[in-house]
């Protein structure tokens, strides 16, 4: 289905002033964004339009009973200038899925994949060039009912942004794994990508920081037994050539990297094992020196390995860079899709088409 949507450019870019070999992450945007309003049943006024602020009402139902989901994306570019995308229609997917959990209405998959493709487009001169480095995307919904009262809102807004960005971590992060706080439980909104997952993750986050640590390794609710996720991703381990990631419970987000690093691991043969990680086994596997690598995966950083994890009086010191194999390959399969330089065998890739600009 091809939708009516409408396009107002800028008439002042900000292109220029983008030094592309230094990005801060999350701090520059690009020319336009894509906004559409739910209401009376159905999505209306799809539109692109200049990068801006909103008016929000004061009682907006966002403020106060926070219904409000995102989801995490990269558009980069083929070493031959192409733009494309990779797996975009997990990104729809798992937006409705979030949107479900927080009583919300879906955005058609049709319509969430011709707004992007629209949008990376009309942006493409965004992506920067450097390997590593990309267009993030941001598409995001909240509710914007005028009214005080715990009910689910009647209309909503969605939006897709754009911005550059250049690598995540920049080096291997420390870990302590968390005895107080919890992230998610069975249940509860830990498959959503809600915002108030990440607002309840703040304070944590800040007293490891204060520890001296990176972030937290997120335990479960009801021992502090298994392994959950890290920060804001999901988590891996490689034990005695073994790659273990915990299994998503309902507590676990669905990561889109997640399910592509287990697609990579199996096309080349490593044993993989989805299941519960109590950090007892990986303390006894590090005591045996067993424990090979830990990284987290997501959109963000795609690998981010770690050097350490603190648990009650231990320090888990990782093995050096240089003897870690699995995720240093993995980052560069996804790399090399991404750039085009390793065949996509899984039809992964999305090259970004959009007869967008011809019409305006």
């Amino acid at each position: 289905m091809k939708y009516n949507i409408t396009v107002s450019k800028t008439e002042a870019s900000r292109l220029s002033s983008v030094d592309f070999d230094n990005i801060p992450f999350g701090r520059v945007f690009s020319d336009h964004m894509f906004v559409a309003d739910y209401q009376d049943g159905e999505w209306q006024d799809l539109r692109i339009v200049p990068f801006g602020n909103f008016e929000m009402h004061p009682a907006a139902m966002v403020l106060h009973y926070g219904q409000a989901i995102f989801e995490g994306m990269k558009a980069s570019k083929t070493v031959d200038g192409k733009a494309m995308l990779l797996r975009p229609e997990m990104h729809a997917k798992r937006i409705n899925a979030s949107a479900a959990r927080m009583c919300m209405p879906a955005v058609p998959e049709d319509l969430f994949l011709e707004a992007l493709h629209a949008l990376i487009d009309l942006d493409q001169a965004w992506i920067p060039p450097q390997l590593g480095s990309a267009l993030y995307i941001r598409p995001y919904m909240f509710a914007t009912d005028e009214f005080i009262g715990v009910k689910p809102s009647q209309r909503y807004k969605f939006i897709i942004f754009t911005g550059p960005v250049g690598p995540y971590y920049p080096k291997p992060v420390s870990l302590i794994a968390e005895q107080k706080y919890v992230r998610a439980v069975n249940g509860g909104t830990g498959e959503a990508k809600a915002a108030g997952n990440y607002a309840g993750s703040l304070l944590p986050a800040k007293i490891a920081n204060e520890k001296g640590y990176d972030q937290v390794m997120w335990m479960d609710g009801s021992e502090f037994k298994y392994i959950q996720e890290v920060g804001t991703m999901n988590i891996f381990f490689v034990i005695d050539g073994k790659v273990i990631t915990p299994a998503t419970d309902g507590a676990i987000l669905k990561g889109i990297t997640r399910d592509s690093i287990l697609n990579i691991l199996k096309d080349k043969g490593y044993q993989i094992e989805e299941r519960p990680l109590a950090i007892d086994e990986v303390v006894k596997a590090h005591e045996a020196g067993k424990l090979e690598e830990v990284f987290g995966s997501g959109t963000a950083a795609v690998i981010a390995h770690v050097a350490k994890i603190a648990y009650q009086d231990k320090e888990m010191v990782l093995p050096p860079m240089e003897e870690r194999k699995i995720g240093a390959m993995i980052k560069e399969e996804i790399d090399g899709l991404r750039a085009g330089t390793i065949e996509d065998e899984r039809g992964w890739v999305v090259a970004v088409q959009s007869d967008i600009l011809v019409n305006i």
